[in-house]
C-alpha cells in the first residue's frame, strides 16, 4: 500500500500532517515544529503493509519515495518538500 502523507502550515510556527489512502483519512495530528517531526510523526503510525508514501507540503507534492528511504533520510526528504514548494510557488509568481 502506498499513502499520502500532506504536511500543512497551521500557523506561524506550526505545522499539521494528514495520513490518507485512497483519498480516505487513516490518522492525523496538529501542533508540530517542524516539516521533519511532522513527517517522523506521520510514518511512526504507518500499518506495516505501507511501501511507500506520496508526500505533499502546503498542497504541492514534492514525490513518492519507497519507506524506507523515507525513514532513513527523513530529513533530506523533508527539505526536498520545502524546497519544492518554495520552487513552484516561485514559478507561480513568475519568477522561474
Amino acid at each position: 500500500m502506498i499513502v499520502r502523507i500532506d504536511i500543512d502550515p497551521e500557523g506561524p510556527a506550526t505545522l499539521g500532517y494528514r495520513v490518507t489512502h485512497e483519498s480516505e483519512p487513516l490518522y492525523e495530528d496538529t501542533d508540530l515544529g517542524s516539516v521533519t517531526e511532522a513527517l517522523i510523526a506521520a510514518i511512526e503510525g504507518l500499518p506495516p503493509d505501507v511501501i511507500g508514501i506520496e508526500l505533499a507540503y502546503a498542497g504541492i507534492v514534492s514525490g513518492t519515495y519507497p519507506l524506507g528511504v523515507v525513514a532513513h533520510n527523513h530529513e533530506q526528504v523533508a527539505a526536498h518538500a520545502l524546497n519544492t514548494t518554495a520552487a513552484i510557488h516561485e514559478a507561480m509568481q513568475g519568477g522561474g
